[in-house]
């Protein structure tokens, strides 16, 4: 879990995790256990060179369409990924995350093939490095298309931190001018919004270490502190300190967490 220096402010957990390496390994345990599986993981994994390549082709297999083919798309993400190395190490801590905050997550392999809250997630990466460098059309397509297929919503001008799980994510949405720290966890239905029709800066901005629950609903030009916690069905309308806890409709700050490491340890009781 990432740790606060004196100014409150946390770094990215780091770890000696050669997560690539565990994604080949899992993908050949996989073909040796499931022989009909043995052409979609030596096309898709065990013939690439990294990982940026395997989320890459696996993104434009399922976004590709009659609009935009797989290829086109696979390539522009592999350009995205192999452009920034930030997106390489953010992929990894993301994958690290799944890993280690959900029980249903057997291996390295599963969240680079099924869990679409971690493919979203790197479709919006490929997307943000796109709009960050004066691609806006094709990085909303992105955001259009990955909407569609993992019904999340993530605006591509996002700034998402790493270390990031999104469990199960059907109905997450965050908005064009949030900010999301490293560590989060987020839930399905979860809403980063506006709280009405203004322009400008005007969605929540979430701190490191957050845990927000099922269907919790933050809104507006607010801060959720370091280490808080919301509780599922939730609509925040007011910062939230760090290491604070809020719960309800709207939301009042009811406590302090009931661990240091709320988005690492999942647990949603209040």
């Amino acid at each position: 879990m990432n740790k606060q220096d004196t100014e409150g402010q946390s770094q990215p957990a780091k770890t000696d995790v050669d997560v690539w390496q565990r994604v080949r390994d899992d993908a050949v345990t996989v073909r040796e256990k499931e022989p009909v599986m043995a052409g979609f993981l030596d096309s898709l994994v065990l013939s690439r060179d990294s990982l940026e390549a395997v989320v890459a082709y696996h993104l434009g297999a399922k976004l590709g369409n009659d609009e935009i083919g797989a290829e086109t798309l696979a390539q522009s993400f592999l350009h995205a990924f192999q452009s920034d190395g930030d997106i390489g190490a953010a992929m990894r801590a993301d994958v690290i995350a799944v890993v280690e905050r959900d029980p249903a997550c057997q291996s390295y392999l599963d969240p680079v093939l099924y869990y679409k809250g971690f493919l979203v997630l790197q479709a919006y990466r490929g997307a943000h490095y796109l709009i960050e460098n004066d691609r806006r059309a094709l990085a909303l397509y992105i955001q259009n298309r990955a909407s569609e297929v993992f019904q999340a919503d993530l605006h591509p001008s996002v700034k998402i931190g790493s270390g990031i799980f999104m469990d199960h994510s059907t109905g997450i949405v965050i908005g064009e001018t949030a900010t999301v720290g490293n560590d989060v966890s987020m839930l399905h239905g979860v809403t980063l919004g506006g709280s009405g029709k203004e322009r400008g800066d005007r969605h929540p901005k979430i701190g490191d270490g957050v845990l927000i629950s099922v269907g919790a609903k933050v809104l507006g030009n607010i801060r959720v502190g370091d280490c808080a916690k919301i509780g599922g069905g939730s609509v925040v309308l007011t910062d939230v300190p760090a290491y604070s806890t809020a719960v309800g409709v709207p939301a009042k700050v009811v406590g302090k967490v009931s661990t240091p490491e709320p988005s690492r340890q999942m647990d949603h009781r209040v």
